[in-house]
C-alpha cells in the first residue's frame, strides 16, 4: 500500500513536470508575435473592430496566463485609419485553474498610457456607435448567416441554464497617464480628461475596494480647466445589483473664463449607494464645500426604472454671498450698503427631471428670515410657484442704481424746481408767479422685458411682516399675483402705513407691443407727506389723506405711462397744514390794501392749518384736471379748479378764498374783516412746480380789483339808502344804484 501511495505520487510529481516542461516549451518555442495578421483577423470577424499590434507581445502560458501588449490601438470597421482608443502597454495575466471554475484571479493589471478619441460628426453620429458593428457594405459569410439556425437548434436540443457570473480576484488594477478627448463637431464643444491616474486595492467582490482617481478636466465652451481627485472605498455586490462608495471624497480646483482669473476651490464628501435591484439610490452625510460656501444634507432617489423621484434636504452655514461672488469672479449686483453682506438656507429638497421644489425652507438674507416654499413645477413652462413670509424686508437695499437719463432728467427737474422755489421765496409771495415747468420729469428708459415676461408662468402669495419700499415702513404687507400667458395679474398689495392702510389691484398684458395697465388703488388716512418724502422732495403739505382711482396706462417706460394716464379719483386730505405758506398773512395783506392801511408786525406763522382738502381729478393723457378743489381752514374756505400736469409735475390753478379775518386774540387791526367783505370770495392765482405747493400761489391783482370795484359799487349803494332813505321809491334807488354799478 505504501509503494502504490509512493508510485502515485511520483506519477503526479512527474506529470507535474511534463506540464511545467509543456508550459515552458509552449511559451519558449511559440512566439504569439508571428500570428499577429491572424490575431487581427480573428478579432475583427468575432469582435468587429480593427486591431493595430505595433509592440511586441509577451505572454506566458502556467500558472498564469499572461499577456503584455505594447503600442496598439483600436478602430471600428468602417473607419479603420481612425482609432478611437490606443495605448502604449497592457500588461495583465490570470490564473489558469481557477478559469475551469468560472473564476478570474488575476494578478496586477497595468495600463499605461491609454488614449480613447470619441468624435460626434457633424450629423450627430459618434464614432462609438459603431464600435462592433459590421459595416452595411461588407456582406455577411454565408457561415454567419446559417448562425441563428444552428444556434437555434442547438437551444433547443439542450435545457436552458441559469448563467453563472464570474466571480472576480484581481489584486489590483492601475492606470497611469490616460486621457479622453471628446469632440462634439455640431456644437464646437470639446472635452478632454487627461493625466488620468487610477490605482485601487484588491479587486473581489462584495469587499471594500480602495480607489483614487485623479485628472486634469478641461472645455471649450467655456474655457474652463479643473484639478479633480477622488478617493474612497467602492464595494459592489454583482449578485445583489448593489454598488457602494464609501468614504467619498471628491475635490480640486477649477479656473477658467466664469472665473475671470480667480479659482473655486470645491469638495464633496458622503457615502454613495445604488440598488439597481430595488431601483434606489443614495448620496447620505453629504458635505459640500465651494470657497467659503459650506453645505451639509442627504439625497435620495427612488424609481430609477421609470421617472426618477429625488428628495432629500439641504442646509448651507452662513456666509457672505458678496465675498463668494467675487471670489469666484461673478458680477456683484450694484445694490445697497450690506447687502448680500449674509447668507444661510435650509431646506427639504424633492425633484424630478421636469420639477424641483424646496420645501420648509428656511433663507437667511441680511436682516431679512424668509420661510415659505418655492418651486419650479415645469422646467420647460418656467412654471415658478412661490408661497413665503418674511418678518421683514428692505427692498430698497436690493434695487439697482437708477439709470444715467433717470438721473439727468431728474437734475433737470430739481434745478426747474428750485429756480421756481426762488421765486416764490422772494419778497415773502410779493413777487411775480413762478413759471410753468417744462421739463419732462420722467424718464424714457425701458422698463419691462417683455419678451421674458411673455413666457411666464408664475403664482406668488408673499406676505410681510414689515416691508420698506421707497422708504415707506409697511407693516402685514401681503402680495398676491400671477403671470400667465402674457398677462400679470396683481390680485392684490396691501399694507398698514402710519396707522393708516391701502390696497392695491390690478393688471398687465403684454402681449401686445405696447403694454397694457389698469390700476385700482385704495388709500385711507395715510400720511400724504411721507409719499412726497419717499421721492426724495420736501412735502409742501402735511395730512392724512384718503384716495380712491381707477387709471389706465400704456408704454414701456415711465414716460410714456405717465403720459397715457386716464382714468379718475377722489381725493381728501384731513387735518393737515400747507408747509411754509401762510395764506391768512396773504389774505391780510389784501385787506389792509383795501382797508388803506399797513400791517403792523410780521407773520406770527409759517405754516397754514386746515381741517379738510377734497375734491376729485379726471386724468385725459397725463393731465389730472381738478375742477371741484375744497379747502377748509381756520377763518378760510377755499374753492379751486385748476390742473395738475403730471407729465412735467406742474400745477395751473385758479383759487377763491372765502375769509373772516384775523381771528386771533390780538388781531392785526390792519387785518380786520370790514361787514362788507363778508361772503366776498378772494382771488388766488397758483402755478408753478408741484412740489411748491402753496408757496406758489399769489393774490391775483386783476382779481382783486373787480372784487375792490365790487365792495366800492355795495359802499354807494349804501350811501344811497343811508341819504335817500324813505323820500323816494325804491325803484327809483334800484336805478340810481344800477347806473353806479355800470
Amino acid at each position: 500500500m505504501k509503494a502504490f501511495g509512493k508510485i502515485l505520487g511520483l506519477f503526479i510529481l512527474g506529470l507535474l513536470l511534463i506540464i511545467v516542461a509543456l508550459g515552458f516549451a509552449l511559451t519558449h518555442l511559440f512566439d504569439p508575435n508571428d500570428y499577429k495578421d491572424e490575431i487581427r483577423k480573428l478579432v475583427r470577424d468575432r469582435a468587429h473592430v480593427e486591431l493595430t499590434l505595433n509592440g511586441d507581445i509577451g505572454w506566458s502560458l502556467f500558472p498564469w496566463l499572461g499577456l503584455e501588449l505594447h503600442d496598439a490601438s483600436v478602430a471600428t470597421l468602417s473607419e479603420p485609419t481612425k482609432p478611437f482608443a490606443d495605448l502604449q502597454m497592457l500588461g495583465l495575466s490570470v490564473r489558469v485553474l481557477p478559469l475551469l471554475r468560472k473564476e478570474v484571479q488575476m494578478s496586477d493589471v497595468r495600463v499605461e498610457g491609454l488614449n480613447l478619441t470619441l468624435t460626434r460628426d457633424e450629423n450627430g453620429h459618434g464614432n462609438w456607435e459603431d464600435i462592433g458593428k459590421v459595416p452595411a457594405s461588407t456582406n455577411a459569410p454565408s457561415a454567419t448567416q446559417s448562425k441563428p439556425e444552428a444556434t437555434a437548434d442547438s437551444a433547443a436540443a439542450k435545457p436552458d441554464k441559469p448563467w453563472q457570473p464570474l466571480k472576480l480576484d484581481i489584486d489590483s488594477l492601475t492606470v497611469n497617464n490616460a486621457r479622453i478627448d471628446f469632440n462634439d463637431m455640431p456644437k464646437a464643444r470639446q472635452f478632454t480628461a487627461e493625466s488620468i491616474q487610477l490605482s485601487t486595492g484588491p479587486i473581489h467582490n462584495a469587499t471594500d475596494i480602495p480607489v483614487k482617481l485623479t485628472a486634469f478636466l478641461s472645455t471649450n465652451q467655456p474655457v474652463v480647466r479643473t484639478k479633480t481627485e477622488l478617493t474612497g472605498k467602492l464595494r459592489f455586490d454583482r449578485a445583489l445589483k448593489r454598488y457602494q462608495l464609501d468614504d467619498m471624497r471628491f475635490s480640486g480646483e477649477a479656473a477658467g473664463d466664469p472665473l475671470q482669473g480667480k479659482t473655486l476651490t470645491f469638495s464633496a464628501q458622503g457615502q454613495l449607494l445604488a440598488d439597481m435591484t430595488a431601483n434606489v439610490a443614495e448620496w447620505t452625510n453629504l458635505k459640500l464645500s465651494a470657497n467659503q460656501l459650506r453645505a451639509l444634507g442627504e439625497l435620495h432617489v427612488r424609481d430609477l426604472d421609470k421617472t426618477p423621484q429625488l428628495s432629500g434636504g439641504i442646509s448651507i452655514a452662513q456666509f457672505n454671498l458678496r465675498d463668494f461672488l467675487e471670489n469666484i469672479g461673478q458680477p456683484v449686483p450694484t445694490l445697497g450698503e450690506g447687502s448680500l453682506s449674509k447668507f444661510e438656507m435650509v431646506s427639504r429638497i424633492a425633484a424630478t427631471p421636469s420639477s424641483v421644489s424646496l420645501d420648509d425652507l428656511t433663507l437667511r438674507l441680511d436682516d431679512s428670515t424668509v420661510t415659505g416654499r418655492v418651486a419650479v413645477e415645469d422646467f420647460a413652462r418656467q412654471s415658478l410657484r412661490l408661497q413665503l413670509r418674511a418678518d421683514t424686508l428692505d427692498a430698497d437695499r436690493y434695487r439697482p442704481p437708477q439709470s444715467e437719463q433717470a438721473k439727468n432728467a431728474g437734475a433737470a427737474r430739481k434745478s426747474e424746481v428750485q429756480s421756481g422755489e426762488a421765486e416764490a421765496l422772494a419778497a415773502s409771495g410779493t413777487s411775480p408767479l413762478p413759471n410753468q415747468p417744462t421739463q419732462v420729469a420722467w424718464s424714457d428708459a425701458r422698463l419691462l422685458p417683455l419678451e421674458r415676461m411673455r413666457k411666464l408662468d408664475v403664482d406668488a402669495d408673499l406676505t410681510f411682516g414689515k416691508l420698506t419700499v421707497e422708504k415707506l415702513p409697511i407693516q402685514n404687507a401681503a402680495l398676491k399675483t400671477s403671470a400667465l400667458d402674457g398677462v400679470v395679474r396683481l390680485d392684490s398689495l396691501r399694507g398698514d402705513l402710519y396707522n393708516g392702510n391701502f390696497e392695491v389691484k390690478g393688471d398687465l398684458d403684454v402681449r401686445p407691443e405696447v403694454p397694457l395697465a389698469s390700476v385700482q388703488t385704495r388709500i385711507v388716512k395715510v400720511p400724504v407727506e411721507h409719499f412726497i418724502q419717499s421721492q426724495g422732495t420736501a412735502p409742501p403739505l402735511r395730512g392724512l389723506m384718503n384716495l380712491t382711482s381707477d387709471v389706465t396706462a400704456k408704454g414701456n417706460s415711465e414716460k410714456a405711462l405717465v403720459e397715457s394716464l386716464n382714468g379718475t379719483a377722489s381725493f381728501a386730505l384731513n387735518d393737515g397744514v400747507l408747509v411754509n405758506a401762510n395764506l391768512e398773512q396773504q389774505l391780510c395783506r389784501g385787506i389792509s390794501t383795501l382797508n388803506r392801511k399797513t400791517l403792523s408786525g410780521e407773520p406770527r406763522g409759517k405754516d397754514t392749518p386746515f381741517q379738510q382738502l377734497n375734491g376729485s381729478l379726471v386724468l385725459r393723457n397725463g393731465v389730472a384736471s381738478n375742477p371741484d378743489l375744497k379747502v377748509r381752514t381756520p377763518g378760510l374756505t377755499v374753492n379751486g379748479d385748476g390742473d395738475i400736469d403730471l407729465r412735467v409735475m406742474g400745477m395751473n390753478y385758479r383759487v377763491g378764498v372765502i375769509i373772516e379775518g384775523d381771528k386771533s386774540d390780538m388781531p392785526d387791526p390792519a387785518c380786520e374783516v370790514n361787514p362788507r367783505f363778508v361772503g366776498i370770495e378772494w382771488p388766488i392765482l397758483c402755478r408753478g412746480p408741484l412740489e411748491l405747493g402753496a408757496k406758489a400761489c399769489r393774490l391775483d391783482n386783476e382779481g382783486l380789483g373787480r372784487v375792490a370795484a365790487k365792495l366800492a359799487t355795495d359802499r354807494i349803494g349804501d350811501k344811497i339808502d343811508e341819504k335817500l332813505g324813505d323820500k323816494v321809491s325804491p325803484e327809483l334807488k334800484d336805478a340810481i344804484k344800477g347806473l353806479f354799478k355800470r
